[in-house]
């Protein structure tokens, strides 16, 4: 049950920000958190990959600020999502035994982490009277609650 509730979760975290879950995920295999090795996505798991994809993840981050960036909400923003969340949550599910509750899991996650994130950015923002802060907010919920889910599965 405990891997399930982790693979919802990243899938959420996907909806926030989209690479920060593969990065956690990643790092977790790596790690040795998830065992992910002989499996179609041992590579999350290599030496160098964690780093690679926290890179990207942090150029993500960083993209996220500009002003030409689009919603969430377009379609492929919202696929892209809805993908790494059910990479994200295969990946926890794989580890167990159990990839498709767990691919099922991280896109259910993502559907309600790319709407309600929207959602709630939207209220922060009007509440700050600017999107930034409101941005770092998200930014700030997404690395921790990946980091919070990977320590969890320790």
């Amino acid at each position: 049950m405990t891997l399930y509730l982790a693979a919802l979760l990243l899938g959420v975290i996907a909806g926030l920000r989209a690479l920060t879950p593969i990065a956690a995920v990643s790092w977790a295999a790596s790690l040795g958190v998830l065992s992910l090795i002989g499996t179609p996505l041992a590579l999350l798991g290599a030496a160098i990959t964690p780093w690679i994809v926290t890179l990207i993840a942090i150029g993500e981050i960083v993209n996220d600020k500009l002003p030409n960036t689009p919603s969430r909400k377009v379609p492929v923003q919202f696929g892209a999502r809805l993908l790494t969340g059910g990479l994200a949550g295969g990946a926890v599910g794989l580890s167990m035994g159990a990839p498709l509750p767990g691919v099922v899991l991280g896109v259910a996650g993502a559907l309600l982490g790319t709407l309600g994130g929207a959602w709630a950015r939207g209220r922060l923002a009007a509440a700050f009277g600017r999107d930034l802060p409101a941005a770092l907010v998200e930014d700030l919920v997404a690395i921790a609650g990946a980091g919070l889910i990977v320590a969890y599965l320790l």
